[in-house]
């Protein structure tokens, strides 16, 4: 066994491992948990730097195990795999510091916390999975992980949450098994490589292969949260706001637009997927989610329902760039991986600020809040800044590239979905900006500033700080769009 073959399993159980440790401690152990956690999130970061370094160098990390005849689990790191699994472990770390300040004092923290390593632990799996049965496995280790997170506080509320989340996620489930079981009676074995493994199948089983991608699209597209299966996203914002992050920056919508992206790319292949003739269905039906998911983001009055709709939108973007095909576009997309992922955490943290020190859960409660809690009001500011797509902020970066990208492959229809999109974003955001900076603030017994604690502040305000270098180092060669770039042209181009 060389380092090139246990780095990658190092990457996964450096989440599993301490999972498995943190159900076995007993409740008031706070200060082991804490500590095992922010260890294992480091020690991810530092195997993903190394990877990431390897890479870069073009070295070769695979680990693979026979599992099936003629299928075996493979973990393999790629650029596209180290942009979403760095993405992962630098919000764990953000999130971790997160959720110790905001579960303080709470019951059931080991099993929380459990769980939570576990989610990230499937988020890796993903992440590396060098074929689809490997994707398979983790990413229903993702819904049986993530259950338990989403129905932490018991309400009946809550339960009803988890019940949809499974109802849909499930169906997800049989449709993406279905289709992964299809292509490989049909291919043998299904890797993920650039360009597409099943071009040489076209030929005989053209029908059967676009009723696969539609399939394996359906049930990524559940996790991904695109129109019409998105009806889960907003249910499962009763979960605590660790969780609403976790959901929604780091790992299961993430998921699915990365799954999709797979399909797309490493699969089928882009041109094998225009000949089928499937992308512009695709394309349609992201840019339907796009309007959609900010048009019901703007009817929300619940503060993390709007930014659950907003996620809904947001994270289409991705599959939008994807399926315009182009250099260009794809780069917008992928980028977007990384630059939702920043903003829509740092909203997340502010608005479970929000909750926890000034018991603000509606859009209009925000009067004067800017004034009572200006570090997390500054910080949601950058996020829905960012979100609207206004410069330096990375959202706009995203926006920049879709619609230059969007031009160059003859899809001049979608500048007109940015521009809704981006009209959208301003009228759901802007009104929550004005009334928090600008109207007076309501303060009890004098009381105007009213931070939240140190350890909600730093990673809110630290997402935030990373949300504006995104956009304004974008030119850098270790911004997210360098590395972008180097996936588009290394590994993504049409």
């Amino acid at each position: 066994m060389t380092a090139e073959n246990v780095l990658p399993v190092g990457v996964l159980l450096s989440s599993l491992v301490p999972a498995l440790i943190i159900f076995l401690l007993p409740e008031q152990r706070h200060g082991t948990r804490t500590a095992l956690n922010l260890f294992a999130a480091v020690t991810k970061l530092v195997l993903t730097a190394v990877i990431g370094w390897g890479v870069v160098h073009h070295r070769r990390y695979e680990t693979r195990v026979r599992f099936l005849p003629g299928a075996d689990l493979v973990l393999h790191a790629d650029p596209f795999s180290l942009l979403f699994v760095t993405l992962s472990a630098v919000l764990w770390l953000a999130t971790t510091i997160y959720a110790v300040g905001y579960l303080e004092g709470s019951p059931q923290r080991s099993r929380f916390f459990g769980f939570f390593s576990l989610c990230v632990a499937s988020t890796m799996g993903i992440a590396l999975a060098g074929n689809l049965l490997t994707f398979f496995i983790f990413y229903e280790m993702l819904t049986l992980s993530t259950y338990p997170l989403v129905v932490h506080r018991g309400t009946p509320e809550s339960l009803h949450a988890g019940d949809v989340y499974l109802a849909y996620t499930m169906t997800g489930a049989a449709l993406l098994f279905a289709g992964t079981a299809s292509l490989y009676a049909l291919a043998g074995s299904v890797e993920f490589v650039a360009g597409g493994s099943v071009g040489p199948l076209v030929a005989g089983h053209r029908g059967a292969l676009m009723l696969i991608f539609f399939a394996l699209v359906a049930g990524l597209g559940v996790k991904a949260a695109l129109f019409p299966l998105h009806g889960w996203l907003p249910l499962a914002m009763v979960a605590p706001a660790p969780v609403s992050a976790l959901l929604h920056a780091v790992a299961v919508v993430k998921a699915g637009a990365f799954g999709i992206t797979r399909v797309v790319y490493d699969v089928y292949g882009v041109r094998v997927a225009e000949e089928l003739g499937v992308m512009r269905p695709l394309a349609f039906v992201a840019a339907a989610t796009v309007v959609f998911g900010s048009v019901m983001a703007l009817a929300q009055r619940d503060l993390k329902r709007r930014l659950a709709y907003s996620t809904v939108s947001q994270v289409s973007l991705i599959v939008l760039g994807v399926a315009i095909v182009g250099t260009v576009s794809t780069i917008g997309g992928v980028v977007h991986l990384v630059h939702q992922g920043l903003m829509k955490i740092t909203l997340f943290f502010a608005a479970g600020n929000l909750a926890e020190k000034l018991h603000v859960t509606r859009v209009d409660q925000m009067r004067g809040v800017g004034r009572r809690m200006p570090l997390t009001m500054l910080a949601f500011t950058i996020g829905a800044l960012g979100m609207i797509g206004v410069p330096p902020i990375a959202g706009f970066v995203t926006k920049w590239y879709l619609g230059i990208g969007a031009i160059e492959a003859g899809a001049s229809w979608a500048i007109a979905i940015l521009a809704a999109s981006t009209a959208l974003n301003a009228a759901y955001f802007l009104p929550l900006l004005r009334d928090a900076w600008f109207e007076p603030a309501e303060t009890q017994g004098g009381i105007l500033a009213e931070e939240a604690t140190l350890s909600l502040v730093l990673p809110t305000v630290f997402t935030a700080t990373l949300s504006i270098a995104a956009g304004a180092l974008a030119a850098s060669g270790v911004s997210p769009l360098a590395w972008a770039k180097l996936i588009a042209t290394r590994e993504y181009q049409p």
